[in-house]
């Protein structure tokens, strides 16, 4: 989530103990940093965990034991930070600016205009703002053709138009600014080529789309005929318009994209009584985000496109108003990268929240298949989806990709994460039988299995999840099978909150946190990969020793590459590692840490080092979104809401001092200088 789009309020009113209190006592700022027995805890919540459990024994094991394969070197030095309006990068790679904010998809668009002027049917048809989760997918298994399906988290409004939005007499937004909104949100698929060295837009290819916040969609899974998405628009519930506030992604073993809608209750206005699940989610109750319900009723509307945005209940039932419009948002939704006919899909069995990425387990043949998810809020929780179906490799290519998908994502289990203090771990099952705390079942609470996935962060807190520091885009070594987590910071947790998994409150700078599943996805075990923090930091601040050379803070988005390394971005907020430097993208080799007798583990003060600034971005901006080429030769990655840039095509050229441009976010393109893959030697 983009600092710039989220409001940053907690809504969990559950109560629910942090760590069951097993360690409140104990996991204050004052006891972590008072003498042996705080130095013994912050061990315990900072990692080592999985030395405690014996993989012979009843409990599942700790993160795994490093591959016996050789395993990748970083092959760069770490950069100091930077505060330009210009991209920084490590020596012998270079770096250039690719389809910014407006670029367009095919000859239906004009080309971009630095005035802001462009029309609405020109940004349907054009990159959208604040580019944000990411994947590419290769033409033929191609390192040097394929097709980017991006996301488009936000908009700026002051620069998407000319001099920002306005209104009428009466309050009232022009329907075609509100229309040029909707058209900058959601995702896109792009066609890219690499031509003399150089990745390139391919101009009205035929798989060039864009799904905005007006696009058709699907509805399907357990949501798929409910009552509880019937609509004006959709009697029988099982089409919707639109998806927004696109940040994080995933993808799936059979090809396709999946953009996770987030920070989307904003868009929406109730002024009658919010429904249980609203409240939890923030739908607003005075005007929308960008007030686009205010443009109902112009002459030009069709089809209650503005209209919709108004949730307030007001006919007989709800297919007779857009009271259940907002029960459509809030999902995993599956694009089909390769094929243009087809609608994407909300795929509901991976639950209702905010979404923040989507990141597959490890694929083996005979076993059910695995998404990890965040729900990127203060004090929110860890979710993950596992298919009722098998994985059968012969599904890896398949004639219907959206059928595969209909296969894998619309009938399994959800879970909830609950993180105990010994360094195990619940996986939390959101059915109707599932136990409360309370001692009653979900069942009772919510009727069936569509009144849990519209309550899922409800019937989370009733099971006794654990309320994390904001969790953020999840990835999965590719390894060993670890997943792990970013959890960007939390502001609102005290220091009396504090537990292990989240030991630090308020926690400014984030930390990454990783565990192993057992066989039966039933639990795992769980330590603290690195802690975020200032260098000058104090030993329970700077936890993981970290330096000058890759001081962070707010760990966001997070991929591994296909040879086990691990790169993340920041949205920084805090002062003092702001001061320093710009959002920033780092990576490591998990592989590489281990302990003497081969065991791996978390970042530290001895090694350090092994963690390392590959990037910065220019002055305001954030980090967001990362994939590779199937050759790891070239790495995109993306720069949001930056604040003077980019000046041209290069990305490390800086904005002249004096020189204002119109910001646009960009996918940027690094490549090395030597045509070798990116990062390791």
């Amino acid at each position: 989530m983009s600092r710039h789009s989220g409001d940053n309020l907690d809504r969990n009113r559950s109560g629910n103990a942090p760590m069951a209190g097993i360690m409140d006592l104990y996991l204050s700022r004052r006891s972590v940093v008072r003498g042996s027995l705080g130095a013994a805890i912050a061990m315990i919540a900072g990692g080592g965990l999985s030395a405690c459990f014996d993989s012979t024994g009843a409990k599942p094991t700790g993160p795994a034991t490093a591959p016996q394969a050789p395993t990748p070197t970083l092959g760069f030095e770490s950069i100091p930070g930077s505060r330009t309006d210009a991209c920084t990068l490590a020596a012998g790679y270079s770096a250039y600016v690719l389809a910014p904010w407006g670029t367009p998809l095919n000859s239906a668009g004009n080309a971009w205009k630095a005035d802001g002027s462009n029309s609405a049917a020109d940004q349907a048809n054009a990159m959208g703002m604040h580019h944000d989760g990411m994947h590419f997918f290769p033409i033929d298994g191609s390192a040097e053709d394929g097709l980017l399906a991006i996301n488009f988290e936000y908009i700026d409004q002051q620069a998407l138009h000319p001099a920002g939005p306005t209104f009428d007499a009466d309050g009232k937004r022009p329907a075609e600014e509100v229309r040029k909104e909707i058209n900058a949100h959601g995702a896109g698929v792009v066609r890219l080529k690499k031509l003399g060295g150089r990745w390139q837009v391919v101009d009205n290819d035929p798989l060039n789309r864009r799904f905005t916040t007006a696009s058709q969609m699907d509805i399907a899974g357990p949501m798929r005929g409910s009552d509880h998405v019937k609509t004006r628009f959709s009697p029988d519930g099982t089409r919707c318009r639109g998806t927004n506030n696109n940040c994080g992604n995933g993808y799936t073993p059979w090809g396709t994209y999946l953009t996770c809608e987030e920070n989307w209750p904003g868009i929406f206005v109730n002024k009658g009584t919010l429904p249980a699940d609203q409240s939890r989610l923030g739908v607003v109750t005075s005007s929308g985000l960008y007030q686009w319900e205010s443009a109902a009723g112009d002459s030009s509307e069709m089809d209650d496109e503005f209209a919709r945005f108004d949730v307030t209940a007001r006919g007989a039932s709800a297919t007779d108003d857009y009271r259940n419009e907002a029960s459509t948002f809030g999902y995993i939704v599956e694009i089909d990268p390769y094929d243009a006919s087809n609608r994407a899909t909300k795929r509901t069995a991976l639950g209702r929240f905010r979404h923040e990425g989507c990141c597959p387990g490890l694929a083996v043949a005979g076993k059910p298949l695995v998404w990890y998810m965040g729900d990127d809020s203060n004090n929110e929780y860890l979710y993950k989806f596992v298919s009722d179906a098998v994985w059968d490799i012969a599904d890896a290519n398949p004639k219907d990709r959206l059928a595969t998908g209909a296969k894998y994502l619309d009938h399994g289990k959800l879970y909830v994460a609950r993180f105990d203090a010994d360094g195990s771990g619940v996986w939390l099952l959101l059915d109707v039988t599932s136990k409360t705390t309370a001692g009653g079942t979900l069942g009772a609470l919510y009727g069936d299995l569509p009144g849990i996935i519209l309550n899922t962060r409800g019937a989370a807190d009733a099971l006794g999840a654990t309320p994390m520091d904001r969790p953020e885009w999840t990835a999965v070594n590719p390894l060993n099978g670890d997943a792990y987590l970013t959890l960007t910071n939390n502001v609102v947790r005290s220091a009396d909150k504090a537990d292990a998994a989240n030991p630090r409150g308020p926690n400014l700078h984030g930390h990454i946190i990783r565990w192993h599943d057992s066989a039966d996805h039933q639990r795992f075990t769980w330590d603290i990969f690195v802690f975020g923090a200032n260098a000058s930091g104090d030993a329970n601040i700077n936890r993981s020793g970290l330096s000058e050379l890759n001081q962070f803070a707010s760990p966001d988005g997070m991929s591994f590459d296909s040879r086990g390394v691990l790169w993340f971005e920041t949205d920084n907020s805090e002062k003092s590692v702001a001061d320093y430097t710009n959002d920033q993208l780092l990576a490591v080799v998990p592989s590489q840490l281990v302990d003497a007798n081969g065991r791996q583990v978390p970042v530290n003060r001895q090694n350090q080092v092994d963690l390392r600034r590959f990037f910065v971005g220019p002055n305001g901006c954030e980090m967001t979104g990362i994939t590779f080429t199937p050759d790891n030769k070239t790495l995109f990655i993306n720069v949001q809401h930056p604040a003077n840039w980019p000046y041209t095509d290069n990305a490390t050229d800086a904005t002249p001092a004096g020189t204002k441009v119109r910001p646009r976010a960009a996918t940027v393109v690094i490549q090395r200088n030597d045509g070798g893959e990116i990062g390791t030697v």
